[in-house]
């Protein structure tokens, strides 16, 4: 897209000439270039039943991008998308790792994360996700307060439980997951505002379980739902309950592997308050669940990020000024075909696209619904060869390596 940011989107024509460079292997990533291009079909490179991968030219506003991109075809029997990611929430791993560890045949990288924390010093970052995620079904997390998210703003008018997900009837849809939960005590019923997630909504409780892992539990109390970096909460409090029975209860948050069949509430201010009425020995239920605003249909799989293109056409409001190295995926034929993208991030292709730019080009390749994931460093490609062992990375990492991540989308074939 060589042409002026303020263009609109009729007339363009986005994509270019269609290439591919070499295979990529992880110790010869730091400062490599692009190989010599080989013309690959139209119709990509089959890496299983159903998928295909090729990689194309891009003139965009800030100068040549290169793409890589994988179509998945979900009306296939033999394939199916899933979350990637370590075990528990609070971990992260390379994609690669992530692929490799699950048996999946291709991946990119997932969600925005809880990547540092300078904002309060001693305060460890939990690596945790943004949004809200499943996985085989189950539910591992819910989605923090706006304010308290990373990554870029936020398109008008959508949250952090916006989801990209597949339902039980195999179709790809957009969706937001939103929290539903209570904690019932000898004194009565309070509503659960967290699951699993590195930051609470202000005055509330959120519940932590054995997937959380054994990250500190201290920053879900740091911040407020409009300010990241503001000051940690002074007024906290934390009970452990197992097997529905109060075992423990502290002033502090703590850190450490939760056992199954224990859950680790978490309160702050009026939550805090809450949860100081409770005494050991305390019969306690807690319950939690993610609906859905549109499915009618479970969820098999769901990961967060912020939509980007619906029905054929680009959110109103996206960046057109910012370029960068981004993951894209998207869906067309009624939810029955993936579209999975990822940006080169090699020196001579480093400048990337804008969001605006993205939602076009997704648009063009066919999608009717785009959805932006974690960019810059964490983006990243894999897939693996016809009777490889392992995985291999697609594009180059623009931080001269894999980055550790959280959690991805895996191709699964079998």
């Amino acid at each position: 897209m060589a042409h002026d940011r303020r263009q609109t989107a009729a007339g363009r024509s986005v994509l270019t000439v269609l290439t591919a460079f070499g295979v990529l292997a992880g110790a010869a990533l730091a400062g490599a270039a692009p190989a010599g291009a080989v013309p690959l079909g139209k119709m990509g490179r089959r890496i299983a039943p159903g998928v295909t991968y090729r990689q194309f030219d891009i003139s965009a506003a800030a100068g040549e991008a290169h793409a890589h991109l994988l179509t998945v075809d979900l009306n296939n029997p033999h394939v199916r998308l899933d979350l990637l990611y370590p075990g528990t929430v609070a971990a992260r791993a390379t994609v690669s790792k992530l692929a490799d560890s699950a048996g999946a045949v291709a991946g990119v990288n997932g969600d925005f994360f809880n990547i540092s924390e300078t904002q309060h010093p001693g305060v460890e970052a939990t690596g945790a996700t943004v949004g809200p995620a499943i996985v085989d079904g189950k539910v591992l997390k819910a989605a923090v307060p706006k304010g308290q998210r990373f990554g870029p703003s936020l398109p008008p008018g959508t949250t952090t439980t916006d989801v990209l997900g597949v339902g039980t009837d195999g179709r790809a849809r957009l969706d937001r997951l939103t929290l539903t939960g209570s904690v019932g005590t000898p004194e009565g019923q309070f509503p659960l505002k967290g699951l699993n997630q590195y930051a609470l909504p202000q005055n509330s409780v959120g519940a932590f379980t054995s997937r959380w892992g054994s990250a500190s539990r201290v920053r879900a109390t740091c911040g407020t739902d409009t300010d990241r970096a503001a000051a940690c909460s002074t007024d906290t409090y934390e009970v452990k309950v197992r097997d529905g029975e109060v075992v423990s209860a502290s002033d502090s948050p703590g850190s450490g592997s939760i056992p199954t069949g224990t859950t680790v509430l978490v309160g702050r201010e009026e939550g805090a308050q809450q949860l100081r009425k409770l005494s050991v020995g305390d019969r306690v239920t807690v319950t939690h669940a993610l609906v859905a605003a549109t499915a009618k249909v479970p969820y098999t799989f769901a990961i967060g990020g912020y939509p980007v293109l619906r029905n054929g056409k680009p959110l109103s409001g996206l960046d057109d000024n910012a370029s960068a190295v981004r993951t894209v995926v998207g869906f067309a034929d009624d939810g029955h075909r993936m579209l999975l993208l990822a940006l080169d991030g090699a020196a001579a292709y480093r400048t990337g696209m804008t969001i605006a730019e993205e939602a076009e080009l997704m648009n063009e390749l066919g999608a009717s619904d785009a959805f932006n994931l974690d960019g810059g460093g964490s983006t990243e490609m894999v897939t693996r060869n016809a009777g490889a062992s392992g995985v291999t990375i697609r594009n180059h990492p623009s931080g001269g390596a894999e980055r550790p991540v959280p959690n991805g989308i895996g191709v699964f074939s079998s």
